[in-house]
C-alpha cells in the first residue's frame, strides 16, 4: 500500500524534502530516502509501506523496555521494513535494512490502522508499540493508528532512535504516551561509522520529547571496545541526569550480530560498573537487560529503597507491582515517577 507521506516538503527546485527525521533527504523524482521506504513519485513523497507490517507481537510492555509505564500490561507491537540507520549491530536487519539490501523491495501484510487498534483490543493490550524498527520512517501509519488508538483509551509509545525532528514529535506529542529512545552513544564518530547517523540530533529530540511531556526512557546497548568506556558511560548518565533524574536508563548486553559477529558479548561485569556509574551521576531507575539477574531488573523506590516492582525470568515473564495506581510507594508513600494508569 501507498499513501502520501504528508510530512514533506515540496521545494522550488522541484526536488521534495522529507521532514519525518533529521537524515532530512532531499529527493528527486523516483529517489528514495535513506529508510528505503519513502519515495518519490509523480512529484509527491510517498510512504511505500503505509499499511503493510512486517513484525507483529503481543508483548509485555517490559520487552519494549518500558519500566515506569503501565506495569505488567501487554503491549500489541507491530513494525514495518526500512531504517534511516544503518547500524551494524541491529538485531532486527532482517527488517530494518530489508530494502537496502533487496532491491527496494516493499513486503508487509495487509493491516490498516483501524484493524490494529481491533487486534489491540481484542488481544486485551493497554497500549499499541511501534517497534522493531524504526517507526519514525513509517510516521503517518504511526500517526494514523496512534490517534485512533487514543479515542479508543489505548495509549502508543515510540520504540526509537531518536532522530525525530521537532515537527514530527510536535504532531505525535497529542498521542503517544511514552518514547523508550536510544542513545547508542555519545560519540559523533560511532554514531557515523556505526550506525549512518549523528549524535547531536538524538540529543536534541530527547530534550525536545521530554519538554513536551512524553514519558521517557532511556537505552543504551554497551559494546564491547566501542562504547563502554567510564568516559563515555559517565558523559551518557549526566547528559539524563541534567535533563531529570527520574529519566529511567536501561543498560543492555551485546550479543554478536549481524555485521558484528566479531565482537565478543558484554559481560555481566561491564552493566553493573555502568549501574554504579549511573548511580553516582543521581539517576533514581537503573536498568540491566540482557542478563538474567533480578536485583538488577526490579525497581526500588528512591526515597526508602524497598523493592517495589520485582522483575524475574524473561522480560515481563514475571512481574509483581505493589506501587498503587498513582504510582505511590506502599512503604513511604513517595510518588515514583512514571505512567501508571
Amino acid at each position: 500500500m501507498k499513501e502520501k507521506a504528508w510530512l514533506s516538503r515540496e521545494l522550488k527546485n522541484g526536488k521534495v524534502m522529507c521532514e519525518a527525521c533529521s537524515q532530512a533527504c532531499v529527493l528527486s523524482e523516483g529517489e528514495y530516502g535513506i529508510c528505503g521506504v519513502r519515495r518519490v513519485e509523480n512529484g509527491e513523497l510517498r510512504l511505500l509501506v503505509y499499511g503493510l507490517a512486517a513484525a507483529l507481537n503481543v508483548d509485555p510492555v517490559e520487552k519494549k523496555p518500558m519500566f515506569h509505564f503501565l506495569p505488567k500490561t501487554r503491549a500489541f507491537s507491530l513494525g514495518t521494513i526500512g531504517c534511516n540507520f544503518s547500524c551494524k549491530f541491529c538485531q532486527n536487519h532482517d527488517i530494518s535494512q530489508y530494502p537496502k539490501e533487496h532491491h527496494h523491495e516493499i513486503l508487509g501484510q495487509e493491516l490498516p490502522p483501524k484493524r490494529i487498534v481491533e487486534l489491540a483490543t481484542e488481544n486485551g493490550c493497554d497500549s499499541i508499540a511501534y517497534t522493531y524498527n524504526e517507526p519514525i520512517v513509517f510516521f503517518e501509519y504511526t500517526y494514523d493508528t496512534a490517534k485512533l488508538a487514543h479515542e479508543k483509551g489505548l495509549k502508543n509509545i515510540y520504540v526509537t532512535s531518536g532522530y525525530e525532528t521537532h515537527k514530527a514529535i510536535d504532531l505525535l506529542e497529542p498521542y503517544i504516551d511514552g518514547m523508550n529512545i536510544d542513545i547508542k552513544s555519545f560519540s559523533d564518530e560511532f554514531y557515523k561509522e556505526i550506525c549512518g547517523a549523528r549524535l547531536k540530533p538524538v540529543l536534541e529530540a530527547v530534550k525536545y520529547a521530554y519538554e513536551k511531556g512524553i514519558w521517557i526512557e532511556i537505552t543504551t546497548l554497551l559494546i564491547p571496545g566501542k562504547n563502554d568506556s567510564d568516559e563515555e558511560i559517565r558523559s551518557i548518565a549526566r547528559f539524563i541526569a541534567r535533563i531529570d533524574s527520574s529519566i529511567p536508563w536501561h543498560l543492555s548486553a551485546f550479543h554478536p550480530t549481524y555485521k558484528m559477529l566479531d565482537v565478543s558479548r558484554t559481560p555481566e561485569s561491564t552493566l553493573l560498573r555502568a549501574y554504579k556509574i549511573g548511580q553516582e551521576e543521581g539517576l533514581k531507575y537503573l536498568y540491566v537487560g540482557n542478563v538474567d539477574n533480578k536485583d538488577f531488573e526490579s525497581t526500588y523506590c528512591p526515597s526508602c529503597k524497598k523493592r517495589v516492582i520485582d522483575r524475574s525470568g524473561n522480560i515481563g515473564q514475571f512481574v509483581t507491582n505493589e506501587l498503587d495506581e498513582n504510582g505511590v510507594c506502599p512503604y513511604c508513600s513517595y510518588e515514583l515517577e512514571g505512567v501508571w494508569k
